[in-house]
């Protein structure tokens, strides 16, 4: 479930600047969270969020901050305040609450926000893939082997080839 912010933070980028976003705060925020500088990231994109409180982006930023520190209760308090002020429902998104979701333990939460990005139009084949392994991994979590094993079959016969589902389907068989 762990993701690298080099790969969210160039699409935050690139998202500022299809929207125009001039932010400065924003921009230094990416170059953070590019570094890997997550904690001075995440203050970054606390102060353009407390300078315009309904900037998604600067939502979305702190979120990736407080994700990469290890702040899922935060991370995903900042994503859903993405949505709340009317940023883009993307399946990455998603996927990234439903992995604060699990890390915090809340399994039937994480599979809304799986079930959510699996829904989202812009889901490339990859995150698909993705999301559907955290899906099964969720109803483990939940103590509901069989859906998870119903939904580890339908992942294998597409996925054939994940090391991480064989991995997954030996520990389902001790269940």
């Amino acid at each position: 479930m762990k993701r690298q912010a080099g790969k969210f933070a160039a699409v935050l980028l690139a998202a500022l600047m299809l929207t125009g976003c001039g932010s400065n705060l924003l921009e230094e925020g990416t170059a953070l969270l590019e570094e890997g500088k997550y904690a001075e990231a995440a203050d970054t994109f606390q102060a353009a969020v407390d300078e315009d409180s309904e900037d998604a982006e600067g939502w979305r930023g702190l979120g990736l901050a407080k994700w990469e520190h290890q702040d899922y209760e935060g991370a995903l308090e900042a994503f859903q305040s993405v949505l709340d002020n009317g940023g883009e429902k993307t399946g990455e998104l998603y996927n990234l609450m439903g992995c604060c979701a699990m890390q915090l333990e809340k399994p039937t939460d994480a599979l809304n926000y799986f079930r959510l990005g699996m829904e989202a139009e812009d889901v490339s084949e990859e995150m698909m893939q993705e999301m559907r392994f955290n899906e099964i991994v969720a109803y483990e979590q939940a103590g509901d082997i069989e859906s998870a094993r119903s939904k580890l079959a339908d992942y294998t016969a597409d996925y054939p080839d994940d090391e991480k589902a064989a991995k997954e389907a030996e520990f389902l068989e001790t269940r």
